[in-house]
């Protein structure tokens, strides 16, 4: 059998025999949500794709690396509106992620990066990890996979309007990791009305020009970042970027294991 860098593709004596190498464990997080009608809804299957990439990169320079499962359900937010939106409350997501991190710890895996792809993880994930540091003394960054990725199209001047829920980055790395997934069809509608005034984003109403937080979910909210966006997506943009990532988030791997305990 060829040589995984997947754990659910190891026997448990095959990572036992690794563990005096010192492994670098990645644990890809992510969602699954509406992402408009044009793009499916799993989006941590991105995540894994990548983690994947970027766990045979950090190999070839010479650090033994494995990639975890991905989770595939993120903190609840707005989308449990959506038929098939799966979500997990702050709560469960907490107790989760910690018991994943515990269960890498009892057996001396102490050298874990978090692959996040799902921005409503991020303050929880800070909680855990910074309560993981405190009981243990154990350091476990995040490195935000879709913020990293804005960043690499922003340099490549890919216009603001461009990125959003829905939109990029995720259309064109899409486009290029998950060949064919991407539905051609009709722009999502613009967004709807609550109490008489102007949906504005999510959670948010538009009263005077002001800003009004109120619980609007995300059928309800405007998509022009997905209308912009749809026109320029492409599959060699999200290739470029993909690669780049996987090279960014490989050296900082490495870089991350040598600077922990």
């Amino acid at each position: 059998m060829p040589f995984s860098f997947r754990l659910q593709d190891l026997t448990a004596q095959e990572l036992a025999a690794a563990l005096p190498r010192r492994p670098v464990i990645l644990l890809p997080l992510g969602s699954h949500e509406d992402h408009g009608p044009h793009q499916p809804m799993g989006d941590f299957c991105l995540a894994d794709i990548l983690a994947e990439r970027i766990a045979r990169r950090v190999n070839e320079n010479g650090v033994a690396c494995f990639v975890a499962p991905a989770l595939p359900f993120g903190v609840a937010d707005y989308f449990g509106s959506s038929p098939g939106g799966l979500a997990l409350a702050p709560e469960s997501f907490r107790r989760v992620l910690t018991d994943l991190l515990d269960g890498l710890l009892r057996h001396g895996l102490n050298r874990i990066v978090i692959l996040n792809a799902h921005g409503g993880n991020v303050p929880v994930v800070h909680e855990v990890t910074l309560n993981l540091r405190k009981r243990e003394g154990v350091v476990v960054p995040s490195f935000y996979l879709w913020k990293s990725a804005k960043q690499m199209m922003e340099k490549r001047r890919v216009e603001s309007a461009r990125f959003g829920h829905g939109a990029e980055p995720l259309l064109s790395l899409n486009m290029a990791l998950r060949s064919g997934c991407v539905r051609q069809g009709a722009a999502p509608a613009e967004g709807g009305t609550l109490l008489g005034l102007k949906v504005k984003d999510f959670g948010a109403l538009d009263f005077e020009g002001l800003t009004v937080e109120a619980p609007v979910e995300f059928g309800e909210v405007p998509k022009p970042a997905i209308e912009a966006a749809w026109a320029e997506g492409s599959a060699a943009l999200g290739a470029a970027v993909a690669d780049e990532l996987v090279e960014a988030a490989a050296r900082f791997v490495a870089h991350a294991a040598a600077n922990m305990n």
